[in-house]
């Protein structure tokens, strides 16, 4: 069963895990090809792509925002594989991995590898772990309702392929 919100949004639940974290991530986060300032004020390009490569009044093609799209996403799961106790990470439904890489995608690495979301997957723990993304609703110290809905949607990819009774 497709949870409420991704059919809402239309995001995908079947395919590979960098399909479903790209759709993802593209729906949160819309491309713009001129650097903007996201809502902290961080320069930003594209989908979301932010770096000392950033500078306002930059712009970049259709082509260059898919390449970086792609190779920040290619860092974010090559993060969840290093942080990620293998066992755990083996047995993971690609819905679950592509939240996760939107998750890291958009807080960074660092982040993800300090979290407790991180430390509640690795024991074992993994509702507890999902349910944790609605905790990162934060930017700039105030609730962004864009975050909520993201972590919304992150969290149900996130619980898909647990029992019900499991997902508490």
């Amino acid at each position: 069963m497709i949870p409420p919100i991704l059919k809402r949004l239309g995001l995908p639940v079947a395919g590979t895990a960098i399909g479903i974290a790209g759709a993802t991530v593209g729906h949160f986060e819309g491309t713009k090809n001129e650097a903007y300032r996201d809502p902290v004020g961080i320069p930003t390009i594209c989908t979301g792509h932010t770096g000392p490569s950033v500078h306002m009044g930059q712009t970049k093609t259709d082509a260059e925002c898919r390449e970086l799209l792609e190779g920040d996403l290619s860092e974010a799961f090559k993060a969840l594989k290093r942080n990620v106790n293998p066992d755990v990470l083996a047995g993971m439904p690609d819905t679950r991995k592509a939240a996760l890489a939107s998750f890291i995608y958009n807080v960074g690495a660092g982040a993800f590898r300090r979290s407790t979301l991180l430390e509640k997957l690795n024991r074992g723990n993994v509702a507890g772990a999902c349910h944790e993304l609605d905790r990162w609703v934060m930017a700039g110290g105030q609730q962004l309702p864009g975050l909520v809905r993201r972590r919304a949607a992150e969290r149900a990819l996130c619980l898909m392929g647990l029992q019900k009774d499991d997902r508490r």
